[in-house]
């Protein structure tokens, strides 16, 4: 036997995030109760930044209910509202819980007393967060008025049409619950009978690494298919400071203050997100005592690093002097660590950029992980593949940043309808691009709400682990997998590389792509960002030092109060950087070169915006409102970023 969940009463009042902000607050501060309402309009797209932004993420214990929403967008949610206002449902619209992986967001609204979180849909790796630590979700709006009525809701209810691994973590009331009773025997997951079938590329992956004993720990089951629940052999897993050390606080609380990492030497952490926080940390924050907190979250990572014998990636020196992080988790992933066929997952949504080597890559939870360093599995349910077929050759000026512009900006993704998938990309147009362009794609396949993005470890991947890791590519022959021919795809995208344009996301969601031709040409830009995972690899640099120097040759400088900042993904870019000659020629071009870290991309470094008056122009992966500071954030590629700094307006090379 073992204690399960009972049916529930949800308590408290319910609150609308509605686009009204006046009603907003009058729910928050004028303890008003609103009807249910089928037509009212309600906010789309709350990522987990505006639940929990990123300074708040320097906590990691119950002091997060206290700043519950108050990052969303009008700013009328100020701290301890949501705590104090006796809320036990959240509702919302389409995609909640995009962005970040941070399983600080759905925390927050649990301590801050919410039982419940209902929306249109809710995004993937958010609603196996709240699975994870007991926060209940649901789709079905016809709840509300349920609710309202004082109905106790059977537990069946919020495990409608999920995996039967899920439905009884649910039932359980959270991941650790489960597990312990997994682990002691009383449950288990139902045995995965899918016969043989074609597959596709990660569906071969998770059939390989698929657990098919969980007493002897062998690996390995014939065949999976979309909505097959089962758990998966990690081969890499990472966290970095923002979540080690509230992974490792469960971690604890699971199993005990003596727990032990199984097979440290594939666990790691990275010092990457925070390294240059102290630059542009907002005196209110300061005088709130977070540069402590914030610089705690390092200690803590380090010392459990040392206690497990796990390998740090942590801050470095050159010449003497502070130069950031060896470098960005993802892209040292890359370099450094993964390999094709592999499964990996990180605490960070943008995991999936491992993708490029043709590994099945994800970004997963605090508790997920903390669990996975006991078992080194991770709970899968199969998800469906939408297949980006490319023909062709982009043009030049044009880069894989515009692709996945174009790409986002279709209504399947728009609509929500992407949630959860893979994206595959593939065809002969995907041959054309180097190694650094394939990880844009990957990298930015989870702003589709997607699952992970993964490419095919074809000839141009192993040159790369040749040349940049020494790796024989005939120790990899067994790892190569391909999809089937006859795979069956949820959607297929067809797609001329030519025909693409430049193209950027208007601020607000990395969905809003549109063609540059179509924007105009008056947005007046103050800052001009390349870097981050997305936009700091060697190839980036590549473009941006092409359109350096048009803009000399050109007799451009920067004009008056624009400034370019450029910031490198890890210490071998950097490398190659001053190799190439680019540190010398940005810093004659008055760039800012920032070493290796996150930095702005996470309102964590230079380049952040400072006022909400202010435009910036960027190559990061994501633009939600507040990602990198109060001002509103076009997406663009290197080419579009870097030409709009000497044009002093969004722009191509072509206008220099």
């Amino acid at each position: 036997m073992t204690d399960k969940r009972p049916d529930v009463k949800i308590a408290g009042r319910i609150l609308y995030l509605t686009e009204d902000q006046d009603l907003l607050e009058r729910q928050l501060y004028g303890y008003e109760d609103l009807p249910f309402d089928a037509g009212r309009a309600l906010i789309d797209n709350i990522s987990t930044d505006e639940l929990t932004p990123g300074w708040v993420c320097y906590y990691y214990d119950e002091t997060l209910a206290r700043y519950c929403l108050v990052g969303l967008r009008g700013g009328r949610v100020k701290a301890d509202a949501i705590k104090n206002g006796g809320f036990g449902v959240i509702v919302s619209g389409l995609s909640k819980g995009c962005g970040s992986s941070r399983e600080t967001a759905p925390f927050s609204e649990l301590k801050a007393g919410v039982q419940l979180v209902i929306a249109k849909n809710i995004e993937k790796i958010y609603g196996q967060n709240c699975q994870n630590i007991g926060l209940l979700t649901s789709t079905d709006f016809g709840l509300i008025e349920r609710i309202q009525r004082g109905e106790t809701i059977p537990i069946a209810e919020f495990t409608r049409g999920l995996d039967p691994i899920a439905a009884s973590i649910v039932e359980h009331g959270g991941l650790f619950a489960y597990n312990r009773a997994r682990l002691a025997g009383v449950v288990a997951p139902p045995a995965v009978a899918t016969a043989a079938r074609p597959m596709t590329l990660c569906e071969k992956i998770i059939a390989d690494r698929a657990i098919a004993d969980a007493k002897t720990g062998a690996t390995g089951i014939a065949a999976v298919q979309p909505s097959d629940a089962l758990f998966v052999r990690t081969d890499v897993r990472f966290s970095h400071e923002y979540v080690t050390p509230m992974a490792e606080a469960l971690f604890k609380m699971g199993l005990g203050d003596d727990a032990r990492v199984t097979d440290p030497g594939s666990v790691f952490a990275f010092r990457d997100h925070l390294t240059f926080l102290d630059r542009v940390m907002p005196e209110a924050h300061v005088k709130l005592g977070l540069r402590e907190q914030a610089a705690s979250l390092a200690t803590v990572q380090q010392s459990f690093a040392a206690r497990q014998g796990v390998r740090l990636y942590g801050e470095v020196q050159r010449d003497g002097a502070d130069a950031g992080s060896e470098g960005i988790c993802h892209n040292i992933v890359i370099e450094e660590l993964a390999l094709p066929g592999q499964l990996v997952i990180g605490t960070d949504s943008h995991t999936c950029m491992a993708g490029v080597l043709g590994c099945f890559a994800f970004g997963v939870g605090s508790t997920d992980m903390a669990n996975s360093w006991f078992t080194k599995d991770v709970r899968v349910r199969v998800p469906e593949t939408a297949r980006v077929e490319l023909r062709g050759a982009l043009r030049d000026g044009v880069s894989a940043k515009d692709l996945m512009l174009h790409l986002l900006a279709q209504d399947f993704f728009r609509s929500g309808a992407g949630i959860g998938k893979v994206l595959e990309f593939g065809g002969s147009g995907l041959a054309s691009m180097g190694i650094d362009e394939r990880a844009t794609l990957t990298n930015m396949a989870v702003e589709a709400g997607g699952f992970t993005g993964i490419c095919e470890a074809d000839g141009v991947v192993l040159d790369y682990l040749r040349e940049m890791r020494g790796v024989d590519p005939a120790s990899l022959t067994d790892r190569l997998f391909r999809a089937d021919p006859d795979a069956r795809y949820c959607h297929v995208f067809d797609i001329d590389l030519a025909t693409i344009e430049p193209t950027v996301a208007t601020p607000g969601d990395p969905r809003n792509g549109v063609p540059l031709s179509e924007l105009g040409s008056d947005v007046r830009i103050d800052i001009a960002y390349g870097g981050s995972c997305t936009g700091g690899k060697k190839a980036d640099m590549d473009m941006y030092a092409a359109v350096v120097r048009r803009a000399l040759d050109a007799g451009r400088s920067l004009p008056d109060g624009v400034r370019c900042y450029i910031q490198f993904g890890s210490q071998k870019i950097r490398d190659y950087a001053e190799t190439m000659g680019y540190v010398t020629l940005f810093r004659a071009a008055g760039i800012e070169l920032i070493d290796p870290s996150c930095g702005a991309c996470i309102k964590a470094g230079p380049g952040v915006s400072d006022r909400p008056d202010q435009v910036t122009v960027s190559a990061i992966n994501r633009n939600f409102p507040g990602r990198s500071g109060p001002g509103q954030v076009y997406l663009a590629s290197p080419y579009v970023v870097v030409a709009s700094a000497f044009l002093g307006r969004i722009g191509t090379p072509e206008e220099l």
